[in-house]
């Protein structure tokens, strides 16, 4: 395996930007290791909640129409958030990987550099910002 300041000089960048350092690198690397334990907290104190509220179903058995409803969104909408901290999850694990693997900074879609700015200021980045535009007006 490659150390890694010869990992972090491997990395692509785009015309004009200088090469990663090692400690760009592990500014990076530590930002997502700092976002994974967050959202993995969040993600399991929202399962317990979660959990607690659907077990508490049978106590709701009297409630009226309006305050049934109210529950389900609510329920609903938890659900949702949590989805949402599981995919941000895995693409802040993806993005660790890809640092490892030396792939941290190519456009999955079309093989050029990401950019070193870009990939600083968002990290789980996986578009150049031309192919990200291009997706969002599909």
């Amino acid at each position: 395996m490659a150390t890694a300041a010869g990992a972090s000089a491997a990395l692509p960048v785009r015309p004009g930007e200088k090469p990663w350092t090692e400690a760009e690198l592990k500014k990076v690397r530590q930002q997502l290791q700092s976002e994974i334990a967050g959202l993995t907290a969040d993600i399991s104190q929202a399962e317990s909640a979660i959990a607690e509220r659907l077990s508490d179903a049978v106590g709701d058995a009297g409630d009226d129409p309006a305050d049934a409803g109210a529950k389900t969104f609510q329920r609903e909408h938890e659900l949702a958030l949590t989805q949402n901290a599981r995919e941000l999850l895995a693409a802040s694990e993806r993005a660790l990987a890809r640092i490892d693997d030396g792939t941290f900074g190519v456009c999955e879609s079309c093989g050029q550099p990401i950019g070193k700015a870009r990939l600083q200021a968002f990290p789980r980045a996986t578009l150049c910002v031309t192919c990200k535009q291009r997706e969002e007006r599909r």
